[in-house]
C-alpha cells in the first residue's frame, strides 16, 4: 500500500493504512473543514498551497471592497462641488428629480404591452431607471431651448417637442 493519502477538495481524505492514521483536522477548501487521516507531516505541501488561496482571496476582496469605497466616496465629493455651485432653481429641479421615480408597476405594463411579454421586477426596475435618465435628459434640453428662445416659466409641449427632436438628431435614436 501507498504511505501517501489520497487528498481531494471537499472529501475526507484518508490513508489507505489506517494503522498509521491519526486523525487531524485541515481545511481542504476555503470555509470547508475537513478530516484528514494522514500522519503527521504527510500531505502537509497541499494544505500549504490550499492555504495560501485562501490568504489571497480575501486579500483581493478587501482590494475590491477599498476601491469601491473610494468610488463611491469620490462620487459623494463630485456631487457635493456640483451642487454647491447649483443655481437655487437648479438646485431644485435637482432635488425633485432625486425624489421622484418612475411607477415600476407602470412600467412593468408598458414593456409587457410593447414585448407581449411577462418581465421581471428586476428588468422593470432598470428599464425604470433608463427612462428617468431619458426624461432628465429632455427636461434639460427642453430648459435650453426655452432659454435660447427668451420664454419664462414653466415648459411648453413646444419645448419638448423641439427637445426630443434635437436628441434624436444628436443619438440618431428613439
Amino acid at each position: 500500500m501507498s504511505s501517501n493519502p489520497i487528498h481531494m477538495p471537499g472529501m475526507i481524505s484518508f490513508d489507505p493504512e489506517p494503522s498509521r492514521a491519526s486523525p487531524a483536522p485541515s481545511m481542504v477548501m476555503r470555509g470547508t473543514p475537513v478530516l484528514s487521516l494522514a500522519p503527521p507531516g504527510v500531505g502537509g505541501r497541499i494544505d500549504e498551497e490550499v492555504e495560501g488561496e485562501d490568504e489571497l482571496l480575501p486579500a483581493m476582496a478587501d482590494d475590491d471592497y477599498s476601491a469601491q469605497l473610494s468610488w463611491q466616496s469620490q462620487s459623494k465629493d463630485n456631487l457635493k462641488v456640483l451642487m454647491d455651485n447649483f443655481s437655487p432653481a437648479q438646485y431644485e429641479r435637482f432635488e425633485a428629480y432625486r425624489r421622484h421615480a418612475l411607477p415600476k408597476q407602470a412600467v412593468r405594463k408598458v414593456i409587457q404591452q410593447s414585448l407581449g411579454q411577462q418581465v421581471s421586477q428586476p428588468v422593470a426596475q432598470i428599464v425604470a431607471g433608463f427612462a428617468k435618465v431619458f426624461v432628465g435628459e429632455i427636461v434639460e434640453k427642453a430648459r435650453a431651448v426655452q432659454s435660447r428662445r427668451g420664454d419664462v416659466g414653466p415648459l411648453s409641449p413646444d419645448h419638448l417637442r423641439e427637445a426630443y427632436r434635437m436628441y434624436q438628431m444628436e443619438t440618431g435614436r428613439v
